[in-house]
């Protein structure tokens, strides 16, 4: 069954010119990109998208850098493209990431690691609202 993920190349992968060989991955699985944007999250879209950590100690960071310049944002679509993209973007911190994934191969630390997609196809709904909002 076809589904949509919502996926940002964040400010490091788009600084250091990471961004055709990442969207490449998700084309080589046989992922469609339906919606692609360069563009700057803007504090309100920051929020939102992390709502959850509000409060943390590394919430102000994130949003900082989240803003700090240009990111891709994307609607990726396929047979379970939450779970096939989750696989190619690799574990979330860098260091635990395999060879081979996004995150093991652009990645170096936490704070920046590359890039962003939905945990689930509720996520991906809400991500998607707040980013390419109708």
């Amino acid at each position: 069954m076809s589904q949509k993920t919502y996926l940002m190349l964040k400010p490091d992968a788009v600084r250091n010119g990471h961004i055709g060989e990442i969207i490449a991955r998700f084309e080589r699985v046989g992922l469609t990109i339906e919606k692609l944007e360069l563009a700057n999250v803007t504090s309100e879209q920051a929020a939102q998208n992390y709502a959850e950590h509000e409060g943390k100690p590394f919430y102000n960071g994130l949003i900082e850098y989240i803003t700090s310049g240009p990111v891709v944002k994307m609607v990726v679509s396929g047979s379970d493209a939450v779970v096939i993209a989750r696989k190619l973007m690799g574990a979330t911190n860098p260091k635990d990431a395999a060879p081979g994934t996004i995150r093991g191969d652009f990645g170096l630390v936490m704070d920046e690691n590359v890039i962003h997609g939905s945990d689930s196809p509720e996520s991906a709904e809400r991500e998607i609202g707040i980013f390419f909002p109708a």
